[in-house]
């Protein structure tokens, strides 16, 4: 897949129901710029307010996943969210005329036809990825839920159900790769049991429902006098239950389709991420609820990441971007005052570095005798220093530059630094570099703990 994000070429109608409130929906996908998202407008209510889709939005998931923004609420959403992913997009403007989107047949795959008619086009900005560092836990002990993602090169989803039922058992499918969502997820339908759909009925949830938009679990007995009473419900001239143990409305598509429609859902609720997953997750019972939640702790470990807060993961073991003598091609600075030893990590926007704190070093001598203490001005000029290197990386001749400060601000000493500790400095950009000026902000770590943070400017300028 292309590292570059994607919207559509033109813009394409589909109609259909909602499933719940049965009223006829005109949904719109439309072509939007880069870093746009995926983005709701109903444009059935006055001003035309846009409901950004996003987990801190979410205001009901009893039946399925409904948010609400600017005045304005959008209901169902999964289905279609699925297939915007499952069509590799990044940037989308959805506008309606109703509350809910179209139920259809069910699944997500009407979705994906109209978005295969509107076309894929790419455009010129490199995607963004939350690459998961560690494994991110969420338990629902009370419904037997548990949802989990680790580490992985991709996007990769496994779900298992067990609804304690004869004829549904335990279910489980693996998504290996998001290029496959069209040929194994796509047209799996949403389920349901036979003795929910009087429910749902008696409380207004499924007015749009006609029984063909979904499989209709049968797991006891049913008399010929209930079928004959659900034939009338949805003006059907007779009704009977399949060999498979489900209404004889539909067919199914897999022997396994509900456990594929719940991965359809998962992959759906956790666009409202809002950005590009790059883990494993494991779902097992997942519902909408679990999965929203799950959504907002990853969103929660995401807004950490970017704020610079999570700390790096350091290997001693594994051999550094620069050593010290690669570190001293691009410093002028030299012992007693070179007081970086590693780079582990950089990029365009960002760098990470390390500094070992040993008893040798000679500013114990007077700081303090008997209790030695890093001066915080020298982690300060250690950060800057790891800062140097990735501005001075701009420049083809680095050792014919010398760094130098503009500005320090936002300092704040957080613990004491001691002989024994290894400094870990993460610095990123605040802008883009320009006439040799960065401006960064940067934290120091401890293990786990932050210690030192500020914002740095400095400028790189060609020696005399």
């Amino acid at each position: 897949m292309s590292d570059f994000q994607k919207t559509i070429k033109q813009a394409v109608t589909l109609t259909g129901v909602g499933l719940h409130t049965g009223k006829e929906t005109h949904l719109t996908f439309k072509p939007a710029p880069v870093d746009h998202g995926f983005k709701f407008q109903r444009i059935d209510l006055e001003g035309k307010p846009i409901v950004t889709v996003d987990c801190d939005n979410v205001i009901d998931v009893s039946r399925g996943t409904t948010i609400s923004e600017n005045g304005a609420s959008v209901a169902t959403i999964e289905h279609t969210l699925a297939a915007l992913v499952g069509m590799d997009l990044d940037n989308v403007l959805m506008e309606l005329d109703g509350p809910e989107l179209p139920i259809m047949d069910g699944s997500s795959k009407p979705f994906m036809d109209a978005l295969k008619k509107a076309g894929v086009q790419e455009q010129d900005k490199a995607r963004v990825y939350f690459e998961l560092e560690d494994k991110l836990e969420y338990r629902d002990d009370e419904r037997n839920v548990e949802i989990f993602a680790i580490p992985a090169p991709d996007y990769r989803v496994t779900v298992m159900i067990d609804y304690n039922s004869p004829v549904l058992g335990s279910q489980h499918f693996t998504l290996e790769k998001l290029a496959d969502f069209g040929k194994e997820i796509a047209s799996s339908r949403t389920f349901c049991f036979l003795h929910e759909l009087e429910y749902l009925h008696k409380n207004n949830l499924i007015k749009g429902g006609d029984m063909s938009n979904a499989i209709v679990v049968v797991d006891k007995p049913v008399s010929q006098e209930e079928l004959n009473s659900l034939a009338s419900l949805f003006n059907k001239p007779t009704v009977e239950v399949a060999k498979e143990g489900i209404l004889n409305n539909v067919e199914l598509h897999y022997h396994n389709e509900p456990a594929r429609h719940k991965l359809l859902d998962v992959i759906g609720d956790l666009a409202l991420l809002g950005i590009r997953l790059k883990a494993h997750v494991f779902a097992t019972r997942p519902g909408h609820a679990a999965n929203v939640e799950f959504a907002k702790k990853l969103k929660k470990l995401l807004k950490k990441s970017r704020s610079g807060k999570n700390a790096p993961k350091y290997n001693p073991n594994t051999p550094p971007l620069f050593d010290i003598e690669a570190i001293q091609k691009i410093l002028p600075h030299r012992q007693p005052f070179l007081l970086v030893d590693k780079i582990i990590e950089m990029s365009e926007t960002h760098v990470v570095g390390v500094k070992n704190v040993t008893m040798n070093e000679e500013f114990f001598n007077g700081h303090f005798p008997g209790s030695p203490v890093m001066p915080g001005v020298l982690q300060i000029e250690a950060m800057a220093q790891t800062g140097g290197i990735l501005v001075l990386n701009t420049v083809p001749d680095p050792e014919n530059y010398l760094t130098y400060f503009m500005k320090i601000d936002q300092v704040r000493f957080r613990s004491k630094v001691v002989p024994g500790d290894t400094l870990i400095f993460k610095l990123e950009l605040l802008s883009p570099i320009r006439r040799g000026i960065a401006q960064m902000r940067g934290y120091a770590f401890v293990g786990e703990n932050i210690v030192m943070e500020a914002e740095l400017m400095a400028q790189i300028v060609k020696k005399a």
